[in-house]
Parts: structure tokens; C-alpha cells; sequence
């Protein structure tokens, strides 16, 4: 095993940048392999291009017939572009893409074929649901599932593949994907906004709600990767001593970028411009070998797309490059883990961002509309938030001095809120001539001001305003978009909703004018949510405490976390916002749980091997060594040989003492499997997390001392400062 290692390390140091070749200046390549709307003016009939954007803008449904058209075009476009094969790609609920190809080809008889793709299979396909996750929702011999075009996410091609975005349902009708739920929350908060917008302009007609994500990644050289079974398993390293450095003089951070990289990088932009994924952003991250990329914001389900193809290609690119892409939240310990900061807002179809204040006090009232709303909808659901970000590669990485906490807070800066503080203080029911000009000429009017200067910033806030957007820092790296932001946008609209309501009775009933109703509930949502809001340091026990004494919940691991998306609140939030019924809310718990079940259980598996097969010998076989060194000191010196051998004979009882604490700790972990294996769904996965997974710590600590004291020739594991800084 340690020839692996040498090996690795000597095929690493070898290495040369991969080179590429630039294919174009990027505007004039965006989008060259996405079926977009000018690719659809050129392939479509007049009436085919407009029943498309209709679906896109309206959510009118395409004619069969007219989907024959459209199939035509579409499949002439890809043939041009050299695909020769459509699949319907979908994101089932293992949290990765899915896809099955087939050819554009039929056999017509006499030894003859062609080309075929018709506007059935475009629409709808039947790929077997048997083996993916569904949480109960159907039955084995209940195999089909069907996967529906949405054609407000653009067909692409990748490869020689047309690839085009589909939801995924059961045979029974309930979604077995990631997309559909969001696809849902996202017409319910649409609605929402909307009706709220037209307290302000009626011009508008519809809400988007828009989503620009931040992926953080590690690159470890493909060699060092494969010759860590923990890695090449579990995505992360589950033991490793911290190297002498790390990451503790921030020279990383925004440093240079290394050559092989760069080109990774570059490589990596080219494929992401032909697909239309606006990426802008690159630099290196805080900790060694960690990166980042961004885009251009996007209309939410679009982002998500783009956000679950990105990784797939990432993992493409990165194998041309020889390097492994890690996208698990917490790789390393002792250094930073990577997260998927979630930058979300709404703006309607008039061109305005409501979360961005405007030119007048009654555009301000609007933005502080949606900004109030919003602070309020997550006081009302921080549980929930709290639940669509839990996973077990996440738990590792919130609350870790470079996340956010597990506790949901939202940061808004001292300048808004002391605005929000003022806004307290508004009279109840009528108001004043002397108070509305007050609120509108000091108060509102001055937001623009405030914000202008507004620099505050406050990395440990899980949710953050940042501007024009809030941003959702507790997303991890290895997410789907799709969970936090289905979460997000219907706790979202029915906090809108329930706004309206609330203004409509005030005027109808109470005589208010509109403005004076809506900063009466205003003031009354800043009084009831004035408990999420927090400034200051989200890291350690005085947080903790203060959470605690504000009546905020603290779920620390995946299986205290997930309970709440089974509560009689949540279901009623969903089955009302017509997003998800209770059927296809338990079913998501039940995969969750399961998910995070296996992944600690795979985990305890690798590591119990690693320990017992790699770490032991290697800890043995140095103590022979040593041994035979005090053998040999024995017979050349006789009775003198203990004062010389006395630091061999030290190491020995050390090696000794650390092979015992990791056996005896292995079998103890062993036992708690079978025991945890016995019980089934919350207990099971309570039993992983409190009973089986302390024992890692543990394992990892004796494993973790003998690679310092283990003769560094001989120990089998690429170590920590090969594997983060060896470039």
C-alpha cells in the first residue's frame, strides 16, 4: 500500500498542464449548444416557437400536434450540432442527475432507417422507476415512471447527446424528482408576489423568483485520490493527521491560481458558455486546493438546472485534467469545508428586483413589503429551513468557524435594522399627516441612502440580506439547489398570501387607506419575527444560549433536523401551497433518513477497514522493526541496552497502546452497526448518529497518532500534505 502511495506521488509530480484550446470569444459561443430562442426562430414554424414561449411565459400546455414540430426542429438542430442520440434528463431524489439514451434511429423495412424523434417522445417517456428512490410511494411491481418535458428549462446538447430537462413522476402522478415540487413552489410564490406587486403597479403580471449560487470545490490530483479508499468511497478523508500547515496564514485566499488549474478552469468555462451556464466568477478559496465558481444570476429553475449540470461537468472536465473534483462539505478536517451559498430575490416581468429599493417612498414601501415578508416567512419556518439544508456530509461542516451555524438567523446590518426599530413605532390603525410624511421622507425615503453605504457583512449569518438579495450561506457544496429553494419559495409565498389577506381586511374592513394598511401589518410582522434577526458572532456556546433563550431551535444533526418536515405544520404549508401532498412529503423524509443512514454506515464500514487492514498492519510491521533494533542493542550491550533503547522501547508501548485503543474501539463500532441495523427509519438513524458515529473521532484520533510516530516510508495513506498541497 505505501507503494501506492509513492507511486501516486511520483505519477502526480510528473504531471503537465492539460492544454486546451479557447473556442471562441464567449459572447459570441453563449448558449451555441442550448436550444434557445434563437436556435428556435431558425428550427421552429412560427406557431411551434410561440406554443413554446407561451409555455415559458404563461404556463399554457403545447398541443400534441404542435409538439410534433417542435420534436422536428429540435431534432434537426441537434443532428446539426452532431448529437445522435435525445435523452430525457431528470433529477431523481438520489440528489444527482439521471439520464437513458436513445438514438434518433428506426429500422423502416427492406434493409432501410432514418432519423425519427417525434413530438410523443419529446413530451413524455417511460424510463423504470424500480430502482430509484420513492419513499414508499409505489410499489415493485409498480416499475414505470414517466418523465415530462419542461420546456421552460432549454434542451442542450453534451456530447453527442440531446439532453432535455424533464420532471419525473410515479405511475400514480406523485413527483419522484427534485424538480416538480420546485417547479410548484415556484408558480405559488409567482401568484403570491404577484397579487402583492399589484398594490404598487398594476402593470405587473408575473413574479420569477431568481437564483444566483456560489459552488465551492476542492481539486486533488486523480492519482492521490484514488490511492485513499476513503476518498475514492466516502468523498471525504475519514482519517489524516493535519499537516504543519494549513490554511493558518491565509496565502491561498485569493492567491494566485495554480497552471493546472487555471487550465482546468478554462476548460471547464468553455463547456459551461456553450451550455448557457453564465459562469463569471473564479478564485481560489480559503483552504488549500479549495475553489469557487459563480454565474450570473438566473431565473430559479433554470439556476437549479444549471447548478446540477455544472457538476456533472465538473467531474468530466476534471478527469480530462486528472484531478478529482470533491464537492462533500467537509473533506478535511481542520480546515475550511465548501459550502453553496444561495443568492435568492424576486423581480417582476416589469424589470424590478423587489428586494432592491427604488427612486420614490412608495417603491421603497415595496421593497420593505418583500424585505419584511421575507424576514417574517423564515421566523415563521427556521425548522424548516433548517431541515432542507440537513444531510450527513453537511452536519460535518455548519457551526464549524468557517459555516454558518445550525441555528437559523437572519442578518440584515445595523443601518435596516434600526429602520425596522422606527418602524415599530407606527401608530396603530389611521395615521397622522405629520407621521406619513415622517415615514415617507426620513424613514422610507432614506433607504436608497442606507443601503448605498451599507457595508455590513456577517459570514456565520445562515441567512443574510446582501443588498438586493438574501442569501442562503447554509446550503452545502453537494446539494441540490432545488431542496432549499422549493423550501424557500413556499414558505415565501404563503407568507404572502397571508399578508394580503391581512391587508385587504384592514382596508375593506377597518376604512385604512392602502399605505396605512400595509405599515400596520409591517410593524406588527417586525414586532412577531423580531427574534430571528441577529447581528452578531454565530460561533459558540453564548450564541447557543441567547438562540435558546429566544425560543429558537438548535437541531445539530441530520435526524433531529429532518422531524420537522413531517410535522402537521409542514404538511398543511405544502398541501396549501400546492406544492407537495403528505404522500410525497413523508416520502422525501423517508429517502433522507435513509440516505444519511447508509452514508454514516458506509463511512463506518471504510473506516473500520482502513483502520484494521492498512493502519494496523502498518503499525505492527514498524513495530517489529523497532523491536528488532532493541534485540539487537540487547546482545551488543548487554544489561546497558534499556538506557539506550529507551526511546525505542517508549515507541513501542505508544504503537502498542494506539493499535489496542483502535481494535477495541472498531469492534465497540462494529457492535453498534448491527444494533443500529436491527431498527429501521428515525430510531436507525438516531442509532447512526449517536451511537455508531462518535466512535469515528475516536478511531481517528489512535490512527491519527500513529501516522505521526509510523516511519513515514512505510505508512500506506497519501497524508494531508500531499493531497492539499501537492498542485
Amino acid at each position: 500500500m505505501s507503494t501506492l502511495r509513492f507511486d501516486a506521488l511520483k505519477e502526480t509530480f510528473n504531471r503537465k498542464p492539460f492544454e486546451i484550446q479557447e473556442k471562441g470569444r464567449r459572447s459570441e459561443i453563449f448558449g451555441e449548444n442550448v436550444f434557445n430562442e434563437h436556435a428556435m426562430l431558425q428550427y421552429l414554424t412560427k406557431d411551434a416557437y410561440q406554443s413554446v414561449m407561451n409555455a415559458i411565459e404563461y404556463g399554457t400546455k403545447i398541443d400534441r400536434k404542435i409538439a410534433d414540430a417542435i420534436s422536428t426542429g429540435m431534432k434537426e438542430w441537434a443532428i446539426s450540432k452532431g448529437a445522435t442520440h435525445y435523452t430525457h434528463w431528470f433529477q431523481p431524489l438520489t440528489g444527482a442527475t439521471a439520464e437513458k439514451h436513445d438514438a434518433f434511429f428506426e429500422t423502416i423495412g427492406n434493409g432501410r432507417a432514418m432519423e425519427k424523434f417525434g413530438g410523443g417522445q419529446l413530451v413524455q417517456q417511460e424510463p423504470d422507476a424500480s430502482s430509484f428512490p420513492n419513499g414508499g410511494i409505489r410499489n415493485t411491481f409498480e416499475a414505470r415512471g414517466y418523465t415530462a418535458w419542461d420546456p421552460t428549462s432549454p434542451a442542450f446538447i453534451y456530447g453527442t447527446t440531446l439532453c432535455i430537462p424533464t420532471v419525473f413522476v410515479a405511475y400514480t402522478g406523485e413527483a419522484l424528482d427534485n424538480k416538480a415540487p420546485l417547479l410548484r413552489a415556484l408558480q405559488a410564490v409567482d401568484q403570491a408576489a404577484t397579487a402583492v406587486c399589484k398594490y404598487f403597479d398594476k402593470n405587473v403580471s408575473k413574479v420569477n423568483a431568481s437564483l444566483g449560487w456560489e459552488q465551492e470545490y476542492f481539486l486533488i490530483d486523480a492519482a492521490l485520490a484514488a490511492a485513499r479508499p476513503d476518498i475514492t468511497l466516502t468523498g471525504r478523508t475519514l482519517l489524516g493527521h493535519s499537516p504543519a500547515k494549513g490554511q493558518q496564514l491565509d496565502d491561498h485566499y485569493f492567491g494566485s491560481i495554480p497552471n493546472r488549474v487555471m487550465n482546468f478552469m478554462r476548460d471547464l468555462e468553455n463547456e459551461c458558455i456553450l451550455l448557457g451556464i453564465p459562469v463569471k466568477t473564479r478564485h481560489n478559496e480559503v483552504a488549500p486546493n479549495q475553489f469557487e465558481l459563480a454565474p450570473i444570476f438566473e431565473e430559479a429553475n433554470l439556476a437549479v438546472d444549471h447548478n446540477s449540470l455544472l457538476m456533472d461537468v465538473m467531474e468530466k472536465v476534471s478527469q480530462r485534467h486528472q484531478f478529482k473534483v470533491l464537492f462533500h462539505e467537509k473533506p478535511f478536517a481542520g480546515i475550511n469545508g465548501s459550502g453553496k451559498h444561495n443568492n435568492w430575490s424576486l423581480a417582476t416581468n416589469t424589470g424590478v428586483n423587489l428586494l432592491s429599493p427604488g427612486k420614490t417612498p412608495m417603491k421603497n414601501l415595496q421593497f420593505l413589503t418583500f424585505f419584511v415578508n421575507t424576514i417574517k416567512a423564515v421566523h415563521n419556518n427556521e425548522e424548516l429551513i433548517r431541515a432542507a439544508i440537513a444531510s450527513a456530509s453537511n452536519d460535518h461542516r455548519l457551526g464549524a468557524n468557517e459555516a454558518p451555524p445550525a441555528i437559523i438567523s437572519v442578518f440584515i446590518g445595523s443601518q435596516l435594522s434600526a429602520v425596522l426599530d422606527e418602524l415599530e413605532n407606527v401608530t396603530k390603525g389611521k395615521l397622522s399627516p405629520q407621521e406619513k410624511t415622517d415615514l415617507k421622507l426620513n424613514i422610507v425615503g432614506k433607504i436608497p441612502e442606507i443601503l448605498l453605504d451599507n457595508t455590513d457583512r456577517n459570514r456565520t449569518s445562515p441567512f443574510a440580506f446582501t443588498g438586493n438579495k438574501f442569501e442562503l450561506r447554509a446550503v452545502g457544496s453537494w446539494a441540490n439547489c432545488a431542496g432549499p429553494m422549493t423550501v424557500l419559495n413556499t414558505i415565501i409565498a404563503k407568507q404572502l398570501k397571508d399578508f394580503k389577506v391581512e391587508v385587504d381586511a384592514l382596508v375593506d374592513e377597518k376604512g385604512l387607506k392602502k399605505d396605512e394598511a400595509i405599515f400596520n401589518i409591517l410593524r406588527e410582522y417586525i414586532k412577531d419575527s423580531k427574534k430571528i434577526r441577529f447581528e452578531g458572532n454565530g460561533y459558540g456556546e453564548a450564541w447557543e444560549k441567547e438562540a435558546t433563550k429566544r425560543g429558537l431551535s438548535n437541531n445539530k444533526t441530520t435526524p433531529e433536523a429532518l422531524k420537522a418536515q413531517i410535522s402537521e405544520k409542514a404538511f398543511s404549508l405544502y398541501e396549501e401551497m400546492n406544492v407537495m401532498s403528505k404522500v410525497e412529503v413523508e416520502a422525501r423524509h423517508e429517502i433522507e433518513l435513509e440516505e444519511y443512514i447508509l452514508r454514516i454506515q458506509i463511512e463506518s464500514r471504510v473506516l473500520g477497514d482502513i483502520a484494521r487492514n492498512h493502519v494496523i498492519p502498518t503499525g505492527i510491521a514498524y513495530q517489529n522493526t523497532l523491536i528488532e533494533n532493541v534485540s539487537g542493542l540487547k546482545e551488543i550491550f548487554g544489561n546497558n541496552f534499556k538506557k539506550l533503547a529507551a526511546e525505542q522501547i517508549d515507541l513501542i508501548e505508544r504503537i502498542s497502546e494506539h493499535i489496542a485503543g483502535i481494535n477495541s474501539k472498531v469492534s465497540a463500532m462494529i457492535e453498534e452497526r448491527k444494533k443500529a441495523n436491527k431498527l429501521s427509519g428515525q430510531k436507525a438513524a438516531e442509532a447512526y448518529c449517536n451511537k455508531v458515529k462518535p466512535y469515528f473521532e475516536e478511531i481517528r484520533y489512535h490512527c491519527d497518532k500513529l501516522e505521526l510516530l509510523v516511519d513515514d516510508n512505510l505508512w500506506p495513506l497519501v497524508k494531508y500534505r500531499e493531497l492539499l498541497f501537492t498542485r
